[in-house]
């Protein structure tokens, strides 16, 4: 039995924590900052307007704080939930569907359907992780590419503003690798918010725009499902989420002998998602990065204690529930080169891990590799996304090269 299993059912008695408390807000401000701009970007790729995303960010970061809350108290487990940041890669990777930001938005309800099936249906998780991970690898490498690229292009569109960025990015990570990205965001925020002044006429409409946004509101989307959404955003949306943040998650957990039941946590984040996409928000999971500053030792020494971090990182997504006005005007209102360039250093070390993970045996780098290349290429047919023919052609490439083991005779 692992020792988070041995914890008394009483998680309150053992105290509050303040390390729990601090890498709780850490945990929230890392994977806030980190990766918002990765949000915007996906939101306006498929057709969000600014209110719109607004109204995501709302939504999503309380999506995010009353499942990590929900969950972590309940069942006294450091369960952190985050949005998808490789699903948000794979929108704007997708760009526009036909019928518009509501067809993304029918797209989202069915995701989080699906993600509540695969807590109900155990068959359809497991079909899932049956997928072989070079493939699910190669594919969010091919759809993390092209964002990658991003802060280098951006370096001869707006030079002066991608070369800061990148140095606070790498100066910063090589003392804290972990601030590494939330201080390139800090310092491109900073940058966009002086870019958007332009002067005093700038100042002022930025600062109207700006005092406007500090009351962010919530608009309802009338979804809109089409084949192309479904097949293009809908489906390549819930294995990617599944693949590469739930399984993840889950792995993160049982590193640190925390085995959760899959089931709430699927029903939660599923029904959640699919409840706040009617407002314009993206799919929430388990956190996997974010995930071990709460279940770590760094956390609290005891065990039994650092469910408090995830359910502080839930109190934090709410705040900056808050923050979303200004947050979505600020990048909106900036180059859209700037935006894809802090998404792009937000997303390398998952481009990393991803095409390790993609050729790292070479029986199935080929595969993987198909996979990859059909996915980065942005092929578009019969209006289904890169993403769906690159998981096809390279499961093709994997059916066709795959032998099946012949075991040894004993001598």
């Amino acid at each position: 039995m692992s020792s988070s299993d041995t914890v008394p059912a009483t998680g309150l008695s053992t105290g509050l924590s303040l390390r729990a408390v601090g890498a709780g807000l850490l945990a929230a401000l890392v994977g806030y900052a980190s990766s918002v701009a990765v949000v915007i970007h996906g939101l306006t790729a498929v057709g969000a307007g600014t209110e719109q995303v607004v109204s995501g960010l709302v939504l999503v970061g309380l999506a995010m704080g009353v499942t990590a809350m929900g969950l972590s108290l309940h069942r006294r487990k450091p369960i952190s939930i985050a949005w998808t940041t490789p699903g948000m890669a794979l929108l704007a990777a997708t760009g526009a569907v036909e019928g518009g930001f509501a067809a993304a938005v029918g797209a989202f309800v069915v995701t989080g359907v699906l993600i509540v099936l695969a807590g109900l249906w155990a068959p359809l998780g497991r079909w899932i992780a049956a997928i072989p991970k070079p493939l699910a690898n190669g594919m969010l490498a091919g759809i993390l590419l092209k964002l990658c690229l991003a802060p280098f292009l951006a370096v001869s569109q707006a030079p002066g503003m991608a070369l800061l960025v990148l140095a606070t990015w790498a100066l910063v990570g090589r003392v804290a690798r972990l601030y590494a990205v939330p201080a390139a965001v800090a310092v491109a925020l900073g940058a966009m918010a002086l870019d958007s002044s332009g002067g005093l006429a700038g100042g002022l409409a930025g600062g109207a725009a700006l005092s406007g946004a500090l009351w962010p509101s919530v608009t309802f989307v009338q979804p809109v499902f089409t084949w192309e959404a479904m097949v293009g955003i809908a489906l390549p949306l819930f294995v990617v989420t599944m693949a590469s943040q739930n399984i993840p998650g889950l792995a993160v957990l049982a590193t640190y002998n925390y085995a959760p039941p899959t089931r709430p946590i699927f029903l939660a984040t599923g029904a959640a998602s699919a409840l706040t996409a009617l407002g314009g928000a993206p799919t929430v999971n388990l956190a996997a990065i974010t995930a071990a500053l709460c279940a770590s030792p760094d956390a609290d020494p005891n065990p039994a204690r650092r469910w408090q971090a995830a359910f502080v990182g839930g109190i934090g997504y709410i705040l900056f529930a808050g923050l979303a006005g200004v947050t979505a005007v600020m990048v909106t209102r900036s180059p859209p080169i700037l935006i894809e360039a802090v998404a792009g250093l937000a997303l390398v070390g998952a481009f990393g891990s991803a095409l390790m993970g993609a050729v790292q045996v070479e029986a199935n780098r080929t595969a993987a590799l198909v996979t990859m290349l059909v996915t980065a290429s942005g092929l578009s047919f019969a209006g289904v996304g890169s993403a769906f023919w690159g998981l096809l052609l390279g499961g093709a490439v994997h059916l066709l090269y795959w032998r099946p083991s012949v075991s040894q005779p004993a001598k």
